[in-house]
């Protein structure tokens, strides 16, 4: 018991805050980053733009955010893990309010472009926060609220917006995503426990280099930023492509109701904290096998032509991708025994890159061979995706968790 002194551990009340804290602070990430996805035809109309230009308005942000991950953890490193935080989402706040009264399309993307380097902030040093202060037997549950934070973020910020647009503006839809996330800012800095395990490191850039490179001679940490890239491919694949499937005979559904698939995040909310809780039983391994199965199987009920069997499979899917990020990310957290703020950054560099590509190559299958190239597509990389938890289940060796 004496070895967890100071740690955060399940059950007690300052567990139960730092939950609260990063799930306010997931909740506003996402939020800010995915609203303007839902504006797109909004932005067309407005500023006399095509589709494809407004879509950089999301695009740039998430590249930008990609690109300052190890930037951000490099910083945490030095000034510490929640006041580095709080700062990101108080900026990244008052920021979004800043695209609300964007005047042109061109003052829009340089704010969604520092927003997104803002933005990184939190998913870079959030991992290594848990990862660092939580009690081992704890971490898994930890991460998967967290995660879980993420989800219903995206949710609410495509929905909200979305909702209050309709009723006012899109400027008033992007000032109420704001306003929302400066409480959960004031939130997070009130509830956040302090680190107490966390050690500054007055290193130069080229010793956090060597500790981004250390990373990669962990042949198991290697594993999984391929399998974050592999997941999150299949995964943003699936839901890009999917709206243009059920507007086509036979579904022929509307815009309206094409973007209610979204609320199938829902479930990764669940699958999220849940598998952090079920690791803790069958093992990370375990668990990692039982969602890809999981991605496989609802990938393939998506091919049917009934509405009720492609919403199942579409479900059956996202529970497993979030249970497999979740299972994957407390994985890092747990195996990275030094630079974890470097192992989580790389891990969410490799799933945002994944993202990228995956999103991208999608439509080369998509307008080649339709839908059935899609599943096809997500199938092969959920099978690469197997074949990197088997060697990491079966064939590397194993190694206890390092906790000083």
């Amino acid at each position: 018991m004496n070895a967890n002194v100071g740690y955060l551990e399940r059950g007690s009340k300052e567990y139960r805050r730092g939950n609260l804290a990063l799930f306010a602070a997931g909740l506003a990430t996402f939020a800010i980053l995915y609203s303007v996805q839902p504006l797109f035809p909004v932005f067309s109309n407005e500023f006399a733009l095509s589709p494809a230009a407004v879509s950089l308005s999301l695009s740039i942000s998430t590249i930008m955010l990609a690109i300052s991950l190890p930037v951000a953890s490099f910083l945490s490193d030095r000034v510490g893990r929640k006041s580095f935080m709080g700062l990101s989402l108080l900026l990244s706040s008052l920021c979004c309010l800043c695209v609300a009264f964007a005047p042109d399309f061109t003052s829009l993307m340089i704010i969604r472009a520092i927003q997104g380097v803002l933005l990184a902030g939190i998913p870079a040093v959030a991992m290594a926060y848990l990862s660092e202060e939580t009690e081992a037997k704890s971490l898994r549950l930890a991460l998967g609220l967290y995660i879980s934070g993420n989800t219903v973020g995206g949710l609410f910020g495509r929905i909200a917006v979305s909702s209050i647009t309709d009723l006012y503006s899109w400027r008033w839809g992007i000032i109420s995503i704001a306003l929302v996330s400066l409480l959960a800012s004031l939130y997070f800095w009130r509830n956040l426990p302090p680190s107490r395990h966390f050690k500054p490191r007055r290193t130069g850039p080229k010793s956090i280099m060597q500790l981004f490179v250390a990373q990669f001679r962990d042949s198991t940490l290697v594993l999984l930023f391929l399998l974050a890239a592999i997941l999150m491919g299949s995964f943003v694949t699936l839901y890009n492509y999917l709206g243009f499937r059920l507007i086509e005979a036979p579904f022929n559904l509307s815009q309206t109701l094409v973007g209610g698939i979204f609320i199938l995040y829902l479930v990764g909310t669940f699958s999220s904290s849940w598998m952090g809780y079920m690791s803790n039983r069958i093992g990370l391994g375990m668990a990692l096998w039982i969602n890809i199965a999981l991605m496989l199987l609802g990938g393939m009920i998506t091919l049917s032509n009934h509405l009720a069997a492609v919403i199942l499979g579409v479900a059956v899917f996202t529970f497993g991708f979030f249970g497999s990020h979740s299972t994957a990310s407390s994985w890092v957290g747990i195996r990275a025994s030094a630079g974890k703020a470097q192992a989580s950054s790389l891990y969410l560099l490799f799933y945002y890159g994944g993202s990228s590509v995956g999103g991208s190559v999608g439509g080369l299958f998509w307008s080649r061979y339709g839908w059935g190239g899609i599943v096809g597509m997500i199938s092969c990389l959920i099978l690469f995706g197997a074949v990197a938890v088997l060697l990491l289940t079966v064939v590397l060796p194993k190694r206890a968790p390092v906790r000083s």
